[in-house]
């Protein structure tokens, strides 16, 4: 009962912000995303796998009952389209019992509209969106301290649902990596790096220095959430986009001398705390070696012979709930983004999805463009292609609560150029006080 409770307010919730305005609606949609895991964990009911999909469709419901076309957003609209229709028609297809083609669908098109909604972000929403995630990630961090002293299992019980959880105990002293309020640690630590750009455009963007002051608190509490999450390739992402900060980024002297104070904390931090070093694990070259040729070789050629139409929607590896695993037909287990899309969509989806990717790419020039957001903008873009040139020693690039709202979303906004702020209009011209005629003097003659 509880979750169909909230599957209803996050409907209300996501489509009435989403009306007011977009960075209200992705904020709300975010509340629901980030508390999304632990929420799922607590209430062991079907429903509650349906909350964050309830607020989804609330805000796109909002975005089509309002729609205002972003200008130069053509292309994002073709490539929308293309990689929706391809996954709608294999449905059609008896790959797959009914149920399992209908969550593959979700996993390979749901967030795919959020391109769109990228798009259409102006000054306004930036803002809004970075507060939210300010918050947000304080919040969430704060959970994470609480599972570092109580421990994860109060808060994430044992269940089918929290599975990935507890098989993932190879931190220093046998503990658990941290997942806070998200489905597993991986979905925290990614989410942490993808807000990083947003908290230090608001850092440099805000006009109120409270709001200031809530970025700069939010950042080191979100660097420090990388770290306990434990995730090696977040922890590269991190310290990528410190580096690129320190020495790309055009800040005011002051704001790069306090970013350098917060780096030196968090270091200090990592280095005397050994639940904050698995990243030390990145220096075994052949674990890492092994690790990837597994990713990338393991079944991917056999696939691309044995199902070159795919094996149907959620046949490929997409993650199904625990009630519907064992009607899956051939089920295709891979630790490969790519290798997940071939072994669903077959190779048209794949080619598909990797020529939006090239064009992604194609437009890293519009993306650094100068703007009043460029830091945000820059970071942001580099996040994603990082994220999607990697994907192939993973998978979740398309399904991750929250983490896909952001990368589908940055996609949408970053290739796309920026609007100029508009200029504050100049203070009406004072019209000049009338001056007394000096007086006249009359002769009578």
């Amino acid at each position: 009962m509880m979750a169909m409770i909230l599957c209803v307010l996050a409907f209300i919730a996501c489509f009435v912000a989403g009306r007011r305005s977009l960075g209200q609606g992705l904020v709300a949609l975010l509340v629901f995303g980030y508390f999304y895991g632990i929420l799922r964990a607590n209430l062991l009911t079907t429903a509650s796998h349906f909350i964050f999909d309830a607020g989804m469709v609330g805000l796109f419901l909002a975005y089509l009952s309002s729609p205002q076309p972003a200008k130069g957003s053509e292309t994002v609209k073709i490539f929308t389209v293309l990689l929706m229709v391809w996954p709608c028609l294999l449905v059609l297809l008896p790959f797959q019992p009914l149920l399992v083609s209908l969550v593959g669908l979700r996993a390979n098109i749901f967030f795919v509209p959020l391109l769109l909604l990228g798009s259409r972000l102006k000054g306004k929403d930036l803002i809004t969106l970075s507060l939210g995630l300010a918050v947000l990630d304080l919040i969430a961090v704060g959970f994470a301290g609480a599972e570092y002293f109580l421990g994860v299992p109060r808060f994430f019980p044992m269940s089918p649902v929290t599975e990935i959880i507890y098989a993932s105990g190879d931190v220093e002293g046998g503990f658990l990596r941290i997942p806070a309020t998200f489905s597993n640690a991986h979905a925290f630590g990614g989410t942490m790096v993808t807000s990083i750009p947003f908290l230090i455009g608001l850092w440099t963007k805000a006009e109120h220095r409270l709001q200031r002051l809530l970025a700069l608190v939010a950042m080191p509490a979100a660097l420090l959430g990388v770290l306990m999450s434990a995730t090696r390739t977040n922890f590269i992402f991190g310290s990528a986009m410190v580096l690129f900060v320190l020495f790309t980024a055009k800040v005011k002297p002051q704001h790069r001398v306090i970013f350098v104070v917060i780096v030196v904390a968090i270091g200090v931090a990592a280095m005397t705390n050994v639940r904050f070093q698995r990243f030390k694990s990145l220096g075994d070259t052949e674990g890492v070696t092994e690790r990837i040729a597994g990713s990338v070789n393991r079944g991917f050629w056999e696939i691309l012979v044995d199902y070159p139409m795919g094996n149907g929607l959620g046949g490929g590896g997409s993650s199904m709930p625990y009630f519907l695993a064992g009607q899956v037909k051939n089920a295709i287990g891979i630790e490969n983004e790519y290798a997940r899309i071939l072994g669903e969509q077959g190779i048209i989806g794949l080619v598909l999805w990797l020529s939006f990717l090239f064009w992604f790419y194609s437009r890293a020039p519009v993306a650094f463009s100068k703007g009043p957001w460029a830091t945000t903008r820059r970071l942001s873009w580099c996040l994603a292609a990082i994220g999607a040139g990697t994907a192939w020693i993973g998978t979740g690039m398309l399904s991750s609560i929250p983490g896909t709202v952001l990368m589908m979303m940055v996609m949408g906004w970053t290739t796309g150029k920026q609007a100029s702020e508009p200029e504050r209009a100049p203070a009406p011209a004072r019209r000049p006080l009338p001056t007394s005629r000096p007086a006249q003097i009359v002769t009578v003659q």
